[in-house]
């Protein structure tokens, strides 16, 4: 069974569950997954840290479930 995604997800989470993730996220500005740096925090975290406002940190959840999880 896989773990959802919401904001509150570890990121460790979200890239050990759904790899898809890391590409759309650096797309999106939010941390350099791929660069060898330790991620820690919830993905609301991450995105704040990078300037994200709550909606638009909504809305990033929202295009993340779309992406790794195509209807």
């Amino acid at each position: 069974m896989s773990v959802e995604i919401d904001k509150e997800i570890s990121i460790e989470d979200l890239v050990r569950e759904y790899p898809k993730s890391v590409r759309f996220l650096m797309e999106k500005g939010v941390r350099c997954l791929a660069c060898g740096e330790p991620i820690w925090g919830t993905l609301a975290s991450a995105a704040r840290d990078k300037g994200f406002t709550p909606q638009q940190i909504d809305e990033l959840v929202s295009q993340l479930k779309q992406e790794v999880n195509p209807a």
